[in-house]
């Protein structure tokens, strides 16, 4: 794959004689840096999130159980991507795109060096700052890179989203090893410590090259009104302040539970996207063609909801697979269980230049419901495999990890196929003046299915669940996505219009 899709930019936004490295233009270079060293972060933070929160208090963990600890990483990464919609917002609205993402990546650091302080407060301190700053981050950074193409270029756009997304991958492969082997075999909270050195170097890659993006996303698209400042601040005043004052009463009559706190995040992921569409879909600035287009695309917020429910298992209940069922043992040398989240990254980098080069030569011939429907293929033979994996590790068994492997590659072609043409599509369909608040969007249906999928896995409580929980979710991926291809034209042509 050359770069040549990945380069076809507006002549407004870009020099076509600026180029960096490997012929890249300086943009791109400087918003894979910023994006590569803060999935860094983010990667190896995620691989010790469930470890450390089920690791028992004696040595050095949470002790919160394998249920809850699965629970917990589920509806941290809800938060996240809820976070996204109220950082578009502000990105759209308030700040600009640039600054936008400027100011979460300053977050993410500071919410890294939270965690890395050895107390349970300062943890979950932590874990909400990095809420905050990657839901500023994310979807303004998606921005910038989407304004570099015209919205024509479908097939130019979804293989440059293919290209960038497989390039911060190489950071999820280093990140987990790292962050892993000083977590898990020196201290949890020095290896919390390395994921913000990460974010930290990302940060000094995006001040150094903005000055490349001529231009870009350096005010509001359409920036608010005093007056909707003022409505928004005090939405989200009431919004936090009704959360406060919901967990204030259960601790003050001694009922409070973490498991509370987790139900409360999932019913919000439950309602945050009803109360958006139903806001968008009113609004007076959208014309009827881009309402037709928005209600298209809630089938598509659909289809993604549950792709994500079926991902965040790699993260929780797979990696509890990998500690518990898991032969680890190499030369005399115990494997981390986190260094198995390098997997589905590294295979990312194998296949994405495969399918990106794919979506070129079949251009506009394949639409994007299809590819929808391929990535939740994948997903659901992902969770057949680890079906068959459960059936071999039966009675305490410890099996090969060729079974992880294989389910991690197979999530990984999903992940390729889905999510970077999913937020291409998202911002083709997204109204000029509403792109960061569509990307937010798209992560609130990761939002819903990691809320989804933390229940789920709420199941699991001293083991790793049975054939049945993984044969049931990789039938019901599976026919939903033979469902998706069979409505995929007409699906295409709402999208599209």
């Amino acid at each position: 794959m050359t770069s040549d899709g990945a380069t076809k930019v507006a002549d407004k936004t870009a020099d076509p004689d600026d180029r960096g490295l490997l012929g890249w233009p300086r943009w791109f270079v400087t918003l894979f840096g910023t994006d590569l060293w803060e999935r860094f972060s983010f990667y190896g933070m995620a691989a010790l999130l469930f470890l450390f929160a089920a690791e028992p208090k004696a040595s050095g963990g949470l002790g919160l159980g394998n249920s809850t600890a699965a629970a917990l990483f589920g509806v941290y990464l809800s938060t996240v991507f809820m976070a996204s919609l109220p950082g578009g917002w502000l990105g759209d609205r308030v700040f600009g795109a640039r600054r936008a993402t400027l100011y979460g990546g300053v977050l993410i650091a500071l919410g890294h060096l939270t965690m890395a302080l050895p107390t349970t407060p300062t943890f979950f301190t932590g874990l909400l700052l990095l809420a905050a700053g990657t839901g500023l981050l994310k979807p303004n950074l998606a921005t910038m890179l989407s304004a570099f193409y015209p919205k024509e270029k479908r097939a130019e756009r979804d293989a440059g989203f293919s290209i960038f997304y497989m390039s911060i991958q190489i950071s999820a492969v280093i990140a987990p090893i790292v962050t892993g082997l000083v977590g898990e075999l020196v201290n949890w909270h020095l290896g919390f410590g390395v994921a913000a050195l990460g974010m930290a170097l990302g940060l000094l890659q995006y001040v150094r090259g903005r000055a490349h993006f001529r231009g870009v996303g350096e005010q509001p698209e359409r920036p608010a009104t005093g007056q909707e400042r003022k409505r928004v601040l005090l939405l989200a005043a009431t919004l936090v302040g009704a959360v406060i004052a919901i967990l204030g009463t259960d601790t003050l009559l001694g009922t409070f539970q973490l498991r509370h706190a987790l139900m409360l995040a999932g019913l919000c992921s439950l309602i945050a996207p009803i109360a958006y569409f139903s806001y968008l879909l009113r609004h007076p600035e959208l014309s009827p063609v881009e309402r037709g287009q928005i209600r298209a695309y809630i089938w598509v917020f659909l289809t993604a909801s549950m792709f994500w429910m079926i991902f965040v298992q790699g993260g929780s209940v797979f990696s509890l697979f990998a500690k518990v069922s898991t032969d680890r043992s190499l030369g005399g040398f115990t494997l981390p269980a986190s260094w198995f989240q390098s997997t589905a990254p590294l295979c990312m980098l194998l296949v994405a230049p495969l399918f990106a080069r794919l979506w070129v030569r079949l251009g506009n011939r394949i639409g994007a419901p299809v590819k929808f429907a391929m990535g939740l293929w994948f997903m659901g033979l992902s969770l057949l495999v680890m079906a068959g994996a459960t059936i071999a590790a039966a009675d305490g068994a410890r099996v090969t990890p060729l079974w992880l492997l294989a389910a991690y590659f197979l999530m990984a072609c999903g992940e390729i196929v889905f999510a970077p043409v999913g937020m291409s599509v998202t911002t083709r369909v997204a109204p000029a003046a509403f792109v960061s608040q569509m990307i937010g969007v798209f992560w609130l249906a990761a939002a819903l299915g990691a809320g989804l999928g933390s229940q789920i896995a709420r199941f699991s409580e001293k083991h790793t669940p049975g054939p049945g929980y993984f044969l049931g979710m990789g039938l019901v991926a599976i026919s939903l996505g033979t469902a998706l291809a069979a409505f995929a034209g007409p699906l295409r042509r709402r999208l599209e219009s």
